[in-house]
């Protein structure tokens, strides 16, 4: 009869821990990470973050849905919100060998305007950023990219 019962409570406990982790489901491990945007300084540090050091987390919660990245050299280019996602999630883990500082041209109480400098061993690279507030949370709308 014990032997009975403990075969019982050990068929129940590998039915319910089954069952908690197929409620979980797959692919939870991977699930996406949410990042504090609570503030304007908060996104624009994270949108450093994601440029410069190779951090991944929270790309798709920074950029606004109608984000629009253009850059400005000799062939001009303009890149989508999908588009600056994907290759920034390939750079996962890369960092930039430049020394990076921010300026706040303006700010209001739904808008800020930065100035983000990268400056490498030959060239500089001048990063002006829109970030709006949407909902709870501030988001990256446009990035214009120059090099001097």
């Amino acid at each position: 009869m014990k032997t009975l019962v403990k075969t019982f409570a050990a068929a129940a406990l590998i039915a319910v821990s089954t069952f908690a982790m197929a409620a979980e489901g797959p692919g939870a491990k991977s699930a996406k990470t949410n990042v504090n945007l609570s503030t304007a300084d908060l996104a624009l540090d994270h949108y450093v973050a994601v440029t410069t050091e190779g951090e991944s987390a929270g790309v798709e919660q920074l950029f606004a849905e109608d984000f629009n990245q253009k850059i400005q050299a000799t062939n001009a280019q303009s890149n989508s919100r999908s588009a600056v996602g994907k290759l920034l999630k390939k750079q996962k883990g890369e960092h930039l060998n430049c020394t990076v500082s921010t300026d706040i041209i303006e700010e209001s109480a739904d808008y800020m305007v930065a100035k983000v400098t990268l400056k490498f061993e030959n060239f500089t690279k001048t990063d002006l950023v829109t970030l709006e507030r949407v909902g709870n949370d501030w988001k990256v709308s446009k990035s214009i990219n120059s090099y001097k």
